[in-house]
């Protein structure tokens, strides 16, 4: 290779260098560098000398050469010539010290070269720059840094003339005035010391083994004077900085006593620069080795400077850390190491002065003081083991600290604390305290408070979550604590303060207990007698069952608690393990069930369980001394739970339980007592939980319970005197009202409880007695006392008198005092509970004898069906008074519902009073009248309660003789229509109601209890299908329930029925109106053969009637109507549709659709319309204006009208088998149709404004699209839908497309159809329309795509239509004939040679169309020989390939993508009748380079057919190796790497033609003017690697001249990616 070719080619790299792109920039680099690697001194004189003859470079362009020169240098170091060294060396150095400014980038880049020299040749490099760095000058910016870098690059090199540098350096740092000067001095002192104290580490590797540390010493100490002395005290942060590093290294070179004498200074100086500059982590590393030096020699005057040196090093350790700023965190560790180095030579002074600064309460002090404490007890044990308790005692004080980041501090260190033994030392219980404090933390933000962004906050949350790790760590990780923390723990388990930490606290006790029990260790029992700060075993078993009761409080308690309980079951009493052992267990697994939370578990059962434990927990313990001091902590353990009323309510429940298990009568009277007394009345919940206490007391002492509330009620507690100031802490009057209440409840809940046997004879003499002299009362508590305790006393009766007859005389009375109470509510809220006590009681109270007479039935009914009724929704907030408070949403939701079912409860136990169509009717005229309500809620409860009545009516009728069920037309005539009520939920109920009734009727007619008629049964599905109706669903759902109602309705009820659907005409919900439309209409249909005279009349109506009538349903009906009229006059009514203004509106619309419901009609009108579209033109011309010349095609107002009604018609499911029939007939109709709408205006109506709205040809592709439907051709409109073919069909410029994708889904999913379609076509493609010729040889055309058209003998008849259509006037029927001709290939290859003469002509002559404006006639030519060629007898060929080969040709780089892909595709499809023959050969050479540059085109189609192409032309080539690399790696579908590709073609081409390869690279270099960058690039790609592979004694047969120039050339493409691969080729001319 020519060195002028290198040398062009190398100074092309150089100028485009400096290229804007950062890729070409890269590029060029690594080109320069291979260039450089292959010929280093050529190469790097060239860079010399480009910087010689452009000394006005910019600077930019002068770094990157620069930087090449340094790559270069450092991989070849080796092999580059000592006097090119020496130059570069020269060349470097003058670079960087030509401008006297510093200029940071060139420099630098001159400065590096320097320093990659220099690993190699460092004597030659100090000898230049010693000769810039003389005594008595101040030398370059750069030749400084360059000496510091040297020093860390080459330690070893370097070291050895640091003496003599330092030497000269020293007269030079007092020249120094400018602070850039003084920086670059003090980072090159820090470095050169830096390297010394590496080479003395290392002596055993140094060249040199007797370099000694004072060698230095006097240099660095004269150094360090000037530094420390003159330049710290600069006002540069920048410059103090580097002096103060450097300070710190220096101090290890130092002379001991130098640094002994100088420390009083060095320490406060240093220690000064962190007020004066924000990166203080350096400043922290220079007094590390400052003090690390000090304590190496012993220092004796370091300790004179421990106090300044603390107090500053403490402010550091309490600065912030910030985790995500890597500063803070290294300086925090470094200043911690300052601590280390301390603590190891005054440990006495270090710790003293750590706890000191822990009685500072300043949150950053603390927390610096405890992070040090923390440091030293991990990393100085043995120093610390004599302070231990000095520390145990000094930590009490951050332990109160209000800060959780003191407290996250605090418990870091209790951890270190714990692992090194200060845990079981006295004073170590209040550490563990201070952790399980911190377990109890409640949440610190509320959901709607925002969290700070501070970085170090730390939550309660975060806190909490430390702690319980903390906690469980030091139960499993440190052995020793055991006994520390057993049973000591158990303490923190029942004061109130604690409850948040129960969970981790039982978990430790736990993990605790089995080991101790496990391993039978004596401390397992727990001497409760010894332990006296521990709670008693008694209020232990309290507090964990109560945790139980509540299992998803405080952080999920309930498991633990009773697993706890379980392993202390010794401890608590001997006798309770046997017991637990059994029981706990299965509750236990009830709660670990994955989907078990609060809101699923039955809480009612739950509590019972619970009870039932306890209960045969106290029984098996069998000792009332120990059951009765159970009962009495018990009690006084009451008062914890004040601020927790729930559990406290459960704790009563639990003395309840206990009392029952008590034989000392004066236990149980004193227990009463105290409860009774130390009661907070005011609170319901707790009111209840007395109550229900006392009353399970009762079960076992009923006689003692009811003395002492007949004691208590006489008791002070009920006066207003003072003399009981002192016991009730002055009552006034609400407060006794609220005491009466709990008595009130206390009785009821004793008749509850109580032995069925003896409560009875109470009742009215010691209960009733005590609690009606209270019945006047206007306190709202005391009423719902009142009301809810006659509940339950009517629930003990009626409990009672399942047993023994009892007429209960009071029962009236107690009715009507409760409904007194119902009538004083206000009627337009719901707020209190007083409603739902009221009717409950009144439900328990109907079962008692005597019966209430009808008016008392009447009455009772009336105030409680209105009254619950007409409330407001559940949404509604009533306006608050002055002394109520609002529910929430919540509550008063569950107040409402409590309400509602109260009231269905109370209907039920009047209906069960009388069970007979009267009683039902007797409850039922109360209720139908809110049926009909404008309000959804009033509608919705009474439907709900009507179902509920109905279904309870069923389940407890019994038919003993035969009755008439007489009101079922009139309860079927109310209910029905609301099957289509808005509300989903009114539809359900309704339907419930028709299918009870329907029951209820089966029952009357004698059928049987257990008998299911089919029809009734069929009800019930039709709820699902109401959840959300359509119209269809509506229409079926009203029809089957007619249909079932009427079949089981007896006839006299009929007229009823007929008149209450009238009636729901007028409904007050619009959807109950359409509902009784349907019933009606299907109703009628059954039984219309005598309405025909009304026809004329009920048209009339329903003209009227449409004309308002929104709701569809109603519309459908009449769609129906409108059906029986087209059936006896079809022409009358088709014409008056026809003359309707277009588009139709939906009435129109719906009345053509409601046709195609009867096959008959719906045949005769397709027909009458096929013959109408066949015989009425499409559109006519019209000129667009006066103004503008152009012709418009407007649709004719009667085809269009015909295809509109068409359309509609085929949209009735029930059309299908008309258009099954006449299929072919009108898919030919609608495709010719659609073919004629194109492009065609609809028609203007001056009367109708949307006229001009209509889409010609999408009504003509829809109907298509409906019939495809109705004929099921469910895989063709899926194939249509998917290629959006509908959307092609209708517009001008896509339609052929469209009809295409319709020939083709007909094709491979509608085969057998095709014959009679065809037949059908046919003659349209004679037709005068343009249009219709189009797209019936787009059809004909597609179809010879398909075997189909063979298998179907329709070959013959299509391939003559083609033939026909080549010599079209129309140029697009021509395209689309050769089109078509060319699919034959495709769809029957078989018939190829048949028609191979025709094909070869029709072919030919398209390639050379002359009227072929868009070349698509070409296309389709190229193409379509393509296909053909691959099933021609090579006979039918042979001789016109070349002939072919060369029309091809000028086609391969043309612009128009198609063309390019076709013409390569017939190139490939040629090569099989060429093969073996020379000049075929030579044809394929000719165009092998333009075929593989296009394997880049930009279009992908391209791609592929280059793939294709050179894969089948692989064998003609005449290389085997070409030919398998062809055919393995040139896969369509595959991806191809075409760097590699190219890289081992070229290889190849050099093997195997040689004397090709003047050709070839000529052939390359022509593209590099292609349009394409792709194809520049891969031009110069291919070149690149024909340089870099081919061998010296082939390289005469390349022009590298031309080569050079077009590389050039292209280096200066717009394109960054050309420029980029110009650059990669250049890198391979070496």
């Amino acid at each position: 290779m020519d060195d002028t070719d290198v040398e062009q080619v190398t100074l092309a790299l150089l100028d485009a260098a400096n290229d804007k792109d950062s890729e070409v920039q890269d590029q060029v680099r690594k080109s320069m560098l291979t260039l450089g690697k292959q010929q280093p001194d050529r190469v790097l004189a060239m860079c010399q000398d480009y910087l010689l003859k452009h000394p006005k470079l910019v600077v930019s362009h002068r770094v990157v050469v620069l930087q090449t020169i340094e790559l270069i240098v450092g991989c070849r170091i080796e092999e580059i010539s000592a006097p090119r060294i020496k130059s570069i060396i020269s060349l470097a150095s003058e670079e960087m010290t030509r401008s006297k400014d510093v200029v940071p980038d060139w420099q630098q880049a001159a400065s590096n070269i320097l320093v990659a020299v220099g690993n190699k040749h460092i004597n030659d490099i100090m000898e230049e720059i010693l000769s810039k760095f003389q005594p008595g000058f101040l030398p370059h910016f750069f030749v400084v840094q360059t000496l510091a870098n040297l020093s860390d690059s080459n330690v070893y090199g370097m070291v050895p003339f640091l003496n003599a540098i330092l030497g000269t350096m020293l007269p030079m740092l007092a020249m120094a005035k400018q602070d850039n000067m003084k920086w670059v001095f003090s980072s090159a002192l820090c470095h050169f010391s830096d390297s010394i104290l590496e080479y003395l580490a290392n002596l055993d590797k140094a060249p040199d083994p007797t370099v000694r540390k004072d060698t230095f010493s006097g240099e660095i100490y004269a150094a360090f004077d000037i530094l420390f002395n003159n330049w710290l005290q600069s006002r540069e942060p920048k410059l103090r900085l580097t002096v103060g590093e450097a300070v710190g290294s220096m101090c290890h070179l130092m002379a001991s006593d130098k640094l002994e004498e100088q420390l009083p200074r060095i320490i406060p100086t240093i220690v000064s620069l962190y007020k004066k500059n924000t990166e203080h982590y350096v400043i922290s590393k220079s007094l590390c080795q400052v003090l690390e030096a000090s304590v190496n020699m012993g220092s004796r005057v370091l300790e004179t400077q421990l106090d300044g040196l603390l107090l500053t090093l403490h402010q550091q350790v309490s600065a912030p850390v910030d985790y995500s700023d890597p500063p803070t965190v290294k300086n925090h560790n470094e200043v911690l190491r300052c601590f280390s180095l301390l603590a190891n030579s005054f440990p006495d002074r270090l710790v003293m002065y750590v706890l000191q600064r822990l009685e500072n309460s300043n949150e950053r002090s603390r927390m610096g003081s405890l992070a040090v404490l923390r440091h030293l007890i991990n990393s100085s044990s043995s120093t610390m083991e004599s302070k231990k308790l000095l520390i145990l005692a000094s930590i009490r004080q951050p332990m109160a600290d209000h800060s959780n980041k003191v407290k996250k501090r605090v418990v870091q260190v209790i951890s270190a604390m714990a692992h090194h033994g200060y845990l079981e030392l006295e004073g170590g219980e209040l550490l563990v305290r201070f952790i399980v404090q911190n377990c109890a933390l409640h949440d610190t933000y509320q959901s709607h408070q925002r969290a700070t962004s501070d970085p170090e906050e730390v939550t309660n949350e975060a806190l909490r979550t430390m702690c319980d790790s903390t906690l469980h760590l030091l139960t499993t990780t440190v052995g020793r604590l055991a006994d520390v923390l057993w049973p000591k723990l158990l303490y923190y388990l029942t004061p109130s303060q604690f409850n948040n930490a129960t969970t981790p606290l039982c978990k430790s006790l736990i993990v605790l207990g089995n080991k101790k029990k496990s391993n039978q260790e004596p401390s397992f029992k727990i001497d409760f007698t010894q332990e006296v700060n521990l709670p008693s075993p008694q209020t232990l078993m309290i507090r964990l069952l109560v945790n139980a009761a509540f299992p998803f409080n405080s952080r999920g308690h309930g498991p633990p608690s009773l697993s706890l309980l379980q392993i202390l079951s010794i401890n608590i009493h001997p006798k309770t393990e046997t017991v637990w052992e059994k029981e706990i267990p299965p509750l236990l697994s009830l709660l670990e069930v994955s989907e078990s939370t609060a809101e699923s578990l039955d809480k009612k059962k739950w509590d019972e369980k619970l009870l039932e434990l306890l209960s045969q927990t106290l029984t098996s313990i069998e000792d009332d001394k120990w059951v009765c001091q159970f009962a009495a902590e018990a009690t006084r353990y009451l008062s914890t739970y004040n601020n927790a009323l729930e559990e406290k309510s459960f704790l009563y429940r639990c003395i309840g339980v206990t009392l029952q298990q008590c034989f000392n009568k004066e236990v149980v009277k004193k227990q009463l007592q105290e409860v009774l007394l130390a009661a907070r009345h005011n609170d319901a919940i707790e009111r209840e939980g007395v109550a229900m206490g006392v009353g399970l007391c009762a079960n076992s002492h009923l006689e003692g319970t009811l003395a002492k509330l007949d004691e208590f009620g006489k008791s002070d507690a009920f006066k207003k005197s003072p003399s009981i100031f002192n016991l009730l802490k002055e009552r006034n009057e609400v407060e006794v009202e609220k005491v009466k209440s709990t008595l009130i409840l206390c009785y009821g809940h004793v008749a509850l409880n109580a032995p069925p046997e003896k409560i009875l004879s109470r009742i009215d003499q010691d209960i009733l007695r005590c609690i009606s002299k209270h019945f006047n009362t206007k306190d709202l508590t005391m009423k719902l006392s009142l009301i809810q305790s006659v509940g339950l006393i009517a629930r003990a009766i009626s409990r009672c008198v399942k047993k023994q007859g009892y007429i209960f005389s009071r029962k009236q009375e107690l009715i009507t005092v409760m409904l007194d109470f119902m009538k004083s509510e206000p009627s337009d809220s719901l707020k209190t509970p007083v409603r739902p006590l009221v009717m409950t009681t009144c439900a328990n109270l109907m079962s008692l004898d005597p019966p209430l007479s009808e008016n008392e039935s009447f009455d009772l009914l009336k105030v409680c069906v209105n009254g619950v009724l007409s409330l407001p929704p559940d949404t509604h907030t009533p306006e608050k008074t002055k002394d109520e408070e609002i529910l929430d949403p919540k509550q008063r939701k569950v107040l409402y519902r409590d309400t509602l079912a109260a009231l269905q409860e109370l209907l039920r136990s009047i209906l069960a009073r009388d069970p007979s169509p009267d009683g039902l009717q007797g409850i039922f005229k109360h209720i139908e009248s809110w049926l009909g309500s404008v309000h959804d809620h009033e509608r919705e409860r009474a439907i709900t309660a009507t179902s509920n009545l109905l279904t309870y009516y069923l389940e407890s009728l019994t038919v003993k003789c035969m009755v008439s069920f007489h009101n079922l037309g009139a309860l079927l005539g109310r209910l029905s229509p609301r099957c289509s009520d808005p509300l989903p939920a009114v539809r359900a109920a309704a339907v419930d109601c028709i299918y009870t009734l329907l029951s209820i009727q089966l029952r009357y007619e004698g059928f049987s209890l257990d008998y299911r008629d089919e029809g009734v049964e069929g009800l019930l599905p039709l709820k699902g299908a109401l959840e959300n109706p359509d119209h269809s669903v509506l229409y079926k759902t009203c029809s089957d329930l007619t249909k079932v109602m009427s079949k089981r309705l007896p006839q006299q009820q009929l007229t009823t029925l007929v008149f209450m659907l009238f009636e729901g005409l007028v409904d007050s919900q619009a959807n109950c109106c359409r509902a009784s439309s349907v019933i009606l209409n299907t109703l009628l249909k059954n039984r219309g053969a005598g309405l025909q005279d009304l026809v004329p009349e009920m048209l009339e109506v329903l003209h009227v009637r449409l004309q308002s009538i929104t709701e569809e349903q109603v519309r459908v009906a009449v769609g129906q109507t409108v059906l029986i009229l087209a059936s006896q006059h079809l022409q009358t009514v088709i014409n008056t549709l026809v003359n309707q203004p277009l588009p139709y509106d939906s009435w129109t619309s719906e009345m053509w659709m409601a046709m195609g419901a009867d096959p008959i009609v719906a045949n005769q009108i397709m027909e009458m319309v096929m013959e109408k579209l066949v015989i009425t033109a499409p559109y006519v011309d019209k000129k667009e204006s006066m103004m503008r010349g152009g012709m418009t095609k407007v649709a004719t107002n009667q085809p269009l009208a015909m295809t509109c009604g068409l359309k509609e018609l085929l949209l009735n499911g029930q059309a299908q088998e008309p258009a099954v029939s006449l299929f072919p007939q009108l898919f030919s109709c609608l495709t010719v149709r659609l073919g004629a709408s194109v492009g065609v205006m609809p028609p203007k109506d001056n009367n109708h404004k949307h006229s001009g709205s209509l889409h010609v040809a999408g009504v003509a592709a829809e109907a298509l699209r409906i019939l495809l439907a109705r004929a099921q051709l469910d895989e063709v409109m899926k194939r249509l839908d998917e290629d959006n073919a509908w959307d092609a069909m209708k517009e001008l410029n896509t339609h052929v497309t469209g009809v295409t994708l319709l020939a083709r889904a007909m094709a491979k999913h509608a085969g057998p159809r095709l014959p009679a379609i065809v037949e059908s076509l046919c003659p349209s493609l004679n037709n005068i329309y343009e249009c219709q010729r189009i797209t019936v040889t787009a059809f004909f055309s597609e179809l010879l795509n398909h075997h189909v058209a063979t298998e179907l003998l329709l070959i013959d008849v299509l391939m003559n239509n083609m033939m026909e259509r080549i010599s079209d006037p129309c140029c697009t029927v021509r395209m689309l004939a050769v089109r078509g001709l060319g699919n034959i290939a495709v769809g029957s290859p078989e018939k190829v040679n048949k028609y191979a003469k025709e094909l070869l002509a029709a072919m030919s002559s398209g390639m050379e169309e002359k009227d072929d404006p868009g070349k698509l006639i070409t296309l389709e030519a190229m193409s379509g020989l393509s296909k053909v060629l691959l099933h021609l007898d090579k006979n039918n060929v042979h001789l016109l390939v070349v002939y072919i080969f060369m029309k091809i040709r000028p086609f391969l780089e043309s612009d128009n993508d198609d063309i390019r892909c076709a013409s390569i595709l017939l190139m490939g499809n040629l090569s099989k009748f060429g093969s073996g023959e020379q000049v075929f050969k030579d044809q394929i050479h000719n165009v092998l380079v333009s075929l593989l540059l296009h394997l880049v085109d930009p279009n992908a189609q391209v791609v592929k057919a280059c793939k294709y192409a050179m894969r089948v032309c692989a064998p003609v080539v005449g290389s085997e190796q070409i030919t398998a690399m062809f055919q393995n790696h040139l896969h369509e579908d595959k991806s191809l790497h075409y760097g590699e590709f190219i890289n081992d073609l070229t290889k190849y081409l050099i093997q195997d033609f040689p004397g090709m390869l003047n050709f070839y690279h000529i052939s390359v270099i022509q593209f590099f003017k292609s349009n394409w960058a792709e194809v520049r690039a891969a031009a110069a790609m291919f070149i690149g690697f024909l340089l870099g592979n081919i061998q010296q004694e082939h390289l005469s047969h390349l022009n590298m001249g031309t080569i050079s120039k077009g590389l050039v050339v292209l280096l200066q493409d717009p394109d960054p990616v050309v420029r980029a691969k110009a650059a990669e080729a250049m890198g391979h001319f070496h």
